[in-house]
């Protein structure tokens, strides 16, 4: 099962509730943190919320 490696590249502050949200439940809390996580449609549908702050990288394990 391929994983999404997501790092949060700029603040949350200033954003709207639920995309601080996302931030949260996708493990990041600061710029620069890193979080590995599963290839799911609900980590996708996440991600797709919040694309202006996150860069996301597939690792295969």
């Amino acid at each position: 099962m391929s994983q999404l490696k997501v790092t949060q590249i700029r603040s949350g502050i200033g954003t709207k509730p639920k995309h601080r949200g996302s931030l949260r439940a996708l493990g990041l809390r600061g710029i620069g943190q890193s979080n590995v996580l599963p290839d799911r449609p609900e980590i996708r549908g996440m991600i797709a919320r919040v694309p202006h702050l996150v860069k996301v990288e597939e690792v295969n394990e």
